[in-house]
Formats: C-alpha cells, sequence, structure tokens
C-alpha cells in the first residue's frame, strides 16, 4: 500500500472522473465506525489517490450525519498524507459570481454536531489550528486555479453553519457584515480531525449562489445546476494538483507533527483502550 497518497473528499463529479474509472472501490472500517462510502483507490496523473464521497454515492447523507472522524480516519489508514476537499457553497461577496472557486484559507464554527475530535476519553489534546488549511497544499491548488484561469478567489473564510437548512436572511446578513466570502455545511469539523490525524489539507470552496442576504432565496434547483456546470473544471482541478502536490513528511507548516506538544495527560494515565483506537491514527506517537 502506498503511505503517501493523495486524499480527496467530493461529490459525484469527482469520483466519475474517467481517469478513475479503473479505480477499485474499497470497504474500510475504523476505530471511529464507517465513513460515509467505501474508498475509491486509482491513480491521477502519476500519483496515487483515495477519493471518498462525503455524503456516500447517491448524496444519502445529510451534513450533520456525517461520520467526520471515520472519513479521515479512513483516508489516514488507507496511507493519505494530504486531503484536498472539494465542496459546494454560498457566496458573500458580490464580486464573486456563482461558479467562481475560493481557496478557502480561515473557518468560523457555528456548528453544532458532535464528533469534533477524535480526542478525549482518557487522553486530551489541544492542537493548533490558527492557520487551519496546508500552505504547501494551498500552494499547489493555488497554482492550478491560477493557471485554469477560471474565476477564483485565493484565500478566504467559510463559515461553517449546521444545516441542513439553508439559512434565514438575517443569518446570512449577520455572516456577511462578519467578513466571511462562503457559507457552508462541512468544511467543520473535517478540517480540525485532518490536524488532530497530522494531514495536510486543503479546501476548495465551489461558489453556487449569493445565499439568503442577496434578493433571491436559495434555489436548490439553481444550486445543482451550477455544480453539475463545474464539474469538467473540479475535475481539471483536482488533475492538476494531483500532478505538482507532493505529499509525505516534512510539511514546512507541521501538519505533519501537529500533535507534538498538544497532548496534555500523563503517558502513565492513557487508557488501554483509548491508546489502541489512537495507535490506528497516530501510530508515531500511540503505537
Amino acid at each position: 500500500m502506498s503511505h503517501n497518497r493523495l486524499g480527496l473528499i467530493g461529490g459525484s463529479g469527482l469520483y466519475r472522473m474517467p481517469a478513475l474509472a479503473e479505480g477499485d472501490w474499497i470497504d474500510v472500517d475504523t476505530a471511529w465506525g464507517k465513513p460515509s462510502d467505501a474508498l475509491l483507490i486509482g491513480s491521477i496523473s502519476g500519483r496515487e489517490v483515495a477519493f471518498l464521497p462525503r455524503h456516500g454515492r447517491g448524496h444519502r447523507i445529510a451534513p450533520g450525519e456525517v461520520n467526520y472522524r471515520a472519513n479521515i480516519a479512513a483516508l489516514k489508514a488507507a496511507g493519505c498524507t494530504e486531503i484536498l476537499a472539494v465542496s459546494a457553497v454560498g457566496g458573500f461577496d458580490e464580486d464573486v459570481a456563482p461558479g467562481s472557486f475560493v481557496l478557502v484559507d480561515q473557518f468560523i464554527d457555528r456548528t453544532t454536531r458532535g464528533g469534533r475530535s477524535f480526542f478525549g476519553d482518557g487522553i486530551v489534546a489541544h492542537v493548533a489550528f490558527g492557520r487551519p488549511t496546508c500552505g504547501r497544499l494551498g500552494e499547489a491548488v493555488a497554482q492550478a486555479l491560477h493557471d485554469d484561469g477560471g474565476a477564483h478567489r485565493i484565500g478566504g473564510t467559510m463559515l461553517v453553519i449546521e444545516g441542513p437548512q439553508f439559512s434565514t436572511r438575517a443569518e446570512s446578513v449577520l455572516h456577511k457584515g462578519w467578513g466571511c466570502n462562503v457559507v457552508g455545511m462541512t468544511g467543520l469539523p473535517e478540517a480540525r480531525l485532518a490536524r488532530e490525524a497530522e494531514l495536510c489539507y486543503a479546501s476548495v470552496a465551489m461558489v453556487t449562489d449569493h445565499d439568503a442576504w442577496s434578493t433571491n432565496d436559495v434555489d436548490v434547483a439553481v444550486v445543482i445546476k451550477t455544480m453539475e456546470a463545474n464539474v469538467a473544471r473540479a475535475q481539471a482541478l483536482v488533475t492538476a494538483v494531483a500532478g505538482v502536490a507532493k505529499g509525505g513528511r516534512g510539511c514546512p507548516q507541521g501538519c505533519d507533527h501537529a500533535l507534538d506538544g498538544a497532548v496534555m495527560t500523563a503517558q502513565d494515565a492513557w487508557p488501554a483502550p483509548t491508546v489502541r483506537r489512537l495507535s490506528t491514527l497516530a501510530p508515531r506517537l500511540f503505537g
């Protein structure tokens, strides 16, 4: 098994990539349960990849029902060192039209869901998250977006709401006033868990609408139409990133050593069952 795969999280437009047509769907189980679906293992631009449909094939899992811990643990177990996550979002910037891609580098959490950390059950860890995405992987994505030539923005804050309902107009106006750039339902705890798993993580947000602050309410039919129009571009982006992102150890930002100094609990107090579970996620510390 490869120990330097690129993990991909996204929708049907990605797992139907021609480059993955010969890939294999592999069932995976983790210490945190089953992920959203099997992993599609294949190769893109010479890089081995593992693709995971965030909402399952057929989009059957709601944002608050996704087992984010199992998803990240499954990609880590598959040998991924980096994760490129693609999601559909609403936009708060008038000059960022639907169809634009935003490379997210900050998050604001407005969710209430559980499963926000791999830690607990006797082992406490506080992982730094001031820079929640990986600069090294982000540079590869930024270059791909630049070369693509399509509408995009490098850098932006994603407001993550619980869902599955869209925001009220009052909420949307409030979030826009906070200076957020996009609003989605799945960026967290996904990015937090990737950091705890010592994985490099980058988030590309595909703007499908202008959220409820604008004069029109969000229309699911329009959202789907915009997403479908972006499929080819999203596939091309993934292909370009897979060709230049190197992954592996030695991340300049330290993503691959994010747990250094983060565990607060004295080692002689670590409960054996929790150690066994964490050893599948971070064997260099708990193996």
